[in-house]
């Protein structure tokens, strides 16, 4: 089975080794491929900012570079779930009508394809640490992950999951809220952090690394024993191809 990937904006400039983890774990898995090099952004920041025509710009090109009728993956709950909850609002009774809809079916974050579609929960990795999971909103909310995440870290060796307190509460991200709204977006992701330390983990693990990155600046101003990872690095642990 042949499958496209989408990397998001975050995954592309920030933290490419988590796309490139992504794909060592699905080759793993069998899977071929497939990369088109002329994808950008879906359109999530242009749309959670107002700018409705241009998010919509960026969402066609979004469609035409996805033009197969095959599984999308991407590391990401908050772009994946962008693409399903709101290009709806952007394409509906459109020439692109038909078109949005086939990628809505076929777009997946990350660890809902593994576990509900490859119907796998473990890859076979090793991490010898103590980690905390991180529930990102848009994973919770927009998306609608629930327990795929926890399911994949179980069943990594040496790997101990130990839950923080208020897991459902936003680390103050946001997107353009932790912009907008600097003081109250620092204040949650102190208390996020807060909440991972407590547990004793070293390590704190999410879908989303925008959320991760958030909350790493955090943790590198005020020099705390704390680290981030995105499960897809967690998951190519341990292992070569």
């Amino acid at each position: 089975m042949t499958v496209d990937i989408f990397i998001p904006c975050f995954i592309d400039q920030i933290f490419p080794e988590t796309g490139m983890n992504m794909v060592k774990i699905l080759k793993k898995l069998g899977l071929d491929i497939h990369y088109n090099e002329n994808q950008t952004c879906c359109g999530q920041m242009a749309f959670n900012s107002g700018y409705w025509d241009e998010a919509k710009e960026m969402g066609e090109k979004f469609i035409h570079d996805f033009p197969n009728d095959r599984y999308i993956v991407g590391p990401s709950a908050s772009c994946v779930g962008f693409v399903r909850n709101y290009y709806p609002k952007l394409f509906f009774n459109t020439a692109l009508h038909n078109e949005f809809k086939q990628v809505k079916k076929n777009i997946f974050e990350f660890t809902d394809f593994l576990v509900n579609v490859m119907k796998v929960t473990d890859i076979g990795a090793t991490f010898e640490h103590t980690v905390t999971y991180h529930d990102s909103c848009a994973a919770s909310r927009e998306y609608g992950l629930k327990n795929e995440p926890r399911e994949l870290l179980k069943h990594v060796k040496g790997l101990k999951l130990v839950e923080m307190k208020d897991t459902h509460v936003c680390c103050g991200f946001g997107g353009t809220f932790s912009v907008k709204h600097e003081a109250i977006s620092t204040a949650m992701g102190e208390q996020k952090v807060e909440n991972a330390l407590e547990t004793g983990a070293e390590y704190i693990v999410s879908t989303d690394s925008s959320c991760l990155m958030h909350q790493n600046g955090i943790i590198q101003k005020q020099k705390l024993p704390l680290k981030v990872l995105h499960v897809a690095d967690v998951l190519a642990s341990g292992w070569e191809l």
